[in-house]
């Protein structure tokens, strides 16, 4: 009887890890079926434009000339970036791009060449496919090709007409005619077309004559460089020097503000039951509403700016840093207390020299962290209370600028993470370590 117990007892014990074995994929199975309909993944398929995307990545790692003709006067404009501090000025215009009384013309290479026409339009000569003409007729936009035969690199209405090669972009509206064409790299992102620097290698500003008369030449570059109109550098420093003070003044303000009332939650240290559970609500309260809604009641109740930015970094973190002080104050040793009492100190003495250092390791591995982790966050937070580099990031994705910029912003809030974990895991082996 016992061996047909035991038997029957290692069957049930196969049987459930069959049953496990072969449940548990079917499970997940099921589950990524749900998503795919859940998150309508073949509606997302059909609606993606890989133009776009790849226009975007273009846009990241390269620059573009824009050559634009008004419709209305004729007048033709060449800039890069389309901005004004990267417009050439007449009779200086690449050696791609003929401006004459005959018309605009744009050697784009390869046999690929543009003819911006009087009026309004443009004739693209694209070797092997042919003449694409478009030009406007009243208020409309025709072409002479037949719209039912496009191919997909040409996208084309009653108010746009479009082209896009390898070799650039061209389009036609009721306003306006326009080029672009790619170049990789950050052309203006040192100087401007109107800074005399423009051109001049690193070498030559350093070592060789004056360029500007009335200003030497390293101080002149740096001034210049600073003040860059188009990447606005001196404004990019300061916003980042707003987002690492947003994470300071709320993770060290945070701590400050918990390590108080941390005493009152723990157990040794708080011998009323209903303070305990009154002070560790307040702490779940705290953390339980996350910092960017913290920032958004903030912001309606104080305005934007970075100060509201680091209030919600504070209140968020004082949750968190009570509930972790007061379980480390719940750890500590008693007989390091008792010793120090028994010097005749008085409460808060033994507090100081019975207590602190005790806890110091975990209160400076905990807030070199959050201080790490809340540099990310401040990125965020600043975007919706209106500073720091998440502001300058979230208006250059809003206004649909050139993204090169937006990535300049995500490469420095990178770095800046980066260097503030290695700062932080410094800043941790000196204190905690010693080494």
């Amino acid at each position: 009887m016992a061996d047909a117990a035991l038997y029957a007892s290692a069957d049930r014990l196969f049987a459930r890890k069959k049953l496990f074995a072969f449940g548990l994929p079917v499970l997940v199975l099921v589950y990524l079926v749900y998503i795919v309909f859940a998150f309508d993944l073949p509606g997302l398929a059909e609606r993606a434009r890989m133009d776009n995307a790849r226009t975007l990545l273009s846009d990241v790692w390269s620059y573009k000339t824009h050559v634009t003709q008004d419709n209305r006067s004729g007048e033709v404009e060449v800039a890069i970036e389309g901005e004004r501090r990267g417009t050439y000025a007449p009779g200086t215009e690449p050696d791609w791009v003929s401006i004459d009384a005959a018309g605009t013309v744009v050697d784009l290479e390869d046999g690929h060449v543009v003819r911006f026409l009087t009026g309004g339009g443009f004739a693209y000569e694209v070797p092997d496919f042919g003449l694409i003409e478009a030009r406007m007729d009243g208020r409309a936009v025709v072409s002479n090709l037949e719209e039912e035969t496009l191919p997909e690199w040409i996208s084309a209405s009653r108010t746009r007409f479009q082209v896009e090669t390898s070799h650039g972009r061209v389009s036609l509206t009721r306003n306006r005619t326009e080029l672009f064409r790619y170049f990789p790299g950050w052309e203006l992102f040192f100087f401007t077309l109107d800074s005399p620097y423009y051109g001049h290698g690193v070498f030559e500003i350093a070592f060789g004559d004056r360029i500007d008369p009335e200003r030497a030449n390293i101080a002149g570059a740096w001034q210049d460089f600073w003040n860059n109109a188009m990447w606005r550098h001196g404004d990019v420093a300061w916003a980042l020097f707003e987002t690492i003070l947003m994470a300071f003044l709320g993770t060290f303000g945070a701590a400050i503000v918990a390590l108080p009332l941390a005493f009152l939650s723990a157990k040794n240290f708080a011998p009323l039951l209903a303070v305990r559970f009154a002070m560790r609500r307040v702490f779940d309260f705290l953390r339980g509403v996350d910092g960017l809604i913290w920032t958004i009641v903030l912001s309606r109740a104080f305005g934007p700016g970075p100060m509201t930015g680091a209030l919600a970094i504070l209140l968020t973190d004082t949750g968190s840093f009570g509930k972790l002080f007061s379980e480390a104050l719940e750890n500590v040793d008693g007989k390091q207390i008792e010793g120090v009492a028994s010097t005749g100190a008085a409460p808060v003495l033994r507090y100081r020299f019975g207590v602190i250092p005790q806890i110091t390791p975990v209160l400076i591995s905990q807030v070199l962290y959050f201080f790490e982790s809340n540099t990310r966050s401040a990125t965020i937070i600043g975007a919706i209370t209106g500073g720091g580099i998440g502001l300058l990031l979230t208006q250059a994705m809003i206004t649909q600028k050139d993204w090169e910029e937006v990535s300049y912003y995500i490469v420095l809030i990178v770095l800046m993470v980066m260097a503030m974990d290695s700062l932080s895991g410094w800043l941790r082996r000196k204190l905690i370590r010693g080494v």
